[in-house]
């Protein structure tokens, strides 16, 4: 996402005819960890650039972090001192709530940075819940004859969350501001009732617990992951049907063959996936410290048999990226649509656009 959001900031400080004195800055759905800043820092730094090359005085920058209320604070409030240290002209604040809620005042942010977060639902599909249909399931025939039903429900919980998505950040972006988003999902050409989704084999390990006892099977079957991943022309109609943007650009570049699959061990996989999933899992399954210490075993025997790594490497990958435009509010997003376990969703804040 750097060039995108350099651009962005280039393009917000050469398109008005009086240069800007201050900017906000909102990143939603930062997370933690050491890139929590990195999307921020690198708004900061090219407006910082752009002020030399007009030769301007400094920009007053507002950079305000998001997460839900449940994200540790602490550890990022820290990083903000040091990150002022280094920037300053920049000033900081956190933000709790859900993105796809109001979270700033109308027409207050010049820029919106979102990356790896709208693939998450607000919520698990409720007719799913409520009709007790089980997302996945250990029969593969049964779990076949219902994946469409199931998958239909997950596309029409995203269409309601992004559209409300939408509609927050029309009201809450100046005049003229951008936003730059990122988020996990697939191509048009891949059929959803054919695409394996980013949950999908954190699914197929907890059902081989199941069926082995390790985990209760009612339990097993009343798990759902908000996770969905659209595809290009799915984003693309849910924003001309919302109606307050309309979409300048989309990019969707060849997925590359990736040379680090030969670093891709049955190990890391598991690892990867707990440190994705295990926050869900234990929320639905209980803080037993065995459960998640046989999830990873289960998933390191699973990806050990001859074939199975090969077979997981060799599913595709695709980026998206499109620009969208609300009369004077242009508005950029930059999708990464994932290769299952490698390249893309579980490397997190890694986008290539």
């Amino acid at each position: 996402m750097r060039l995108m959001i350099e651009e962005t900031i280039a393009d917000l400080c050469s398109t008005s005819s009086l240069f800007p004195r201050n900017m906000v800055v909102a990143d939603l759905g930062f997370s933690s960890g050491p890139n929590a800043l990195a999307l921020v820092s690198i708004a900061a730094d090219a407006i910082h650039n752009q002020c030399l090359h007009f030769q301007q005085p400094q920009v007053e920058v507002c950079v305000l972090l998001n997460d839900l209320p449940d994200n540790d604070f602490n550890v990022v409030v820290k990083s903000l001192v040091a990150f002022q240290q280094s920037h300053k002209s920049v000033v900081t604040g956190v933000v709790p709530g859900s993105f796809y809620g109001r979270l700033f005042t109308s027409g207050s942010l010049h820029l919106v940075c979102s990356s790896n977060g709208l693939h998450w639902l607000s919520k698990a599909p409720e007719e799913l819940k409520r009709n007790q249909i089980p997302a996945y399931g250990i029969d593969e025939n049964v779990r076949i004859e219902r994946r469409h039903l199931v998958i239909g429900a997950y596309a029409r919980q995203f269409r309601k969350d992004f559209t409300l998505f939408l509609e927050m950040r029309a009201k809450e972006l100046a005049s003229g501001g951008r936003m730059v988003v990122s988020l996990a999902g697939r191509r048009s050409e891949e059929l959803a009732s054919q695409f394996t989704h980013a949950w999908e084999s954190v699914a197929q390990v907890l059902s081989e617990m199941a069926s082995k006892g390790v985990i209760n099977k009612e339990q097993f079957d009343s798990f759902y992951i908000p996770i969905y991943g659209p595809s290009d022309e799915e984003l693309r109609e849910i924003i001309q049907l919302e109606g307050s943007f309309s979409i300048r650009e989309m990019q969707v570049p060849e997925p590359s063959s990736s040379s680090g699959n030969m670093l891709i061990t049955p190990s890391r996989i598991a690892n990867m996936l707990r440190a994705g999933f295990e926050p869900i899992i234990v929320q639905h399954f209980g803080s037993s410290g065995e459960i998640m210490v046989e999830f990873v075993r289960t998933a390191e025997r699973r990806w050990s048999e001859e074939g199975s790594l090969q077979q997981e490497m060799a599913k595709p990958a695709s980026n998206v990226g499109c620009v969208a435009k609300k009369g004077g509010v242009t508005w950029v997003v930059a999708a990464c649509f994932w290769e299952c376990l490698h390249d893309g969703y579980l490397h997190l804040g890694v986008i290539i656009c």
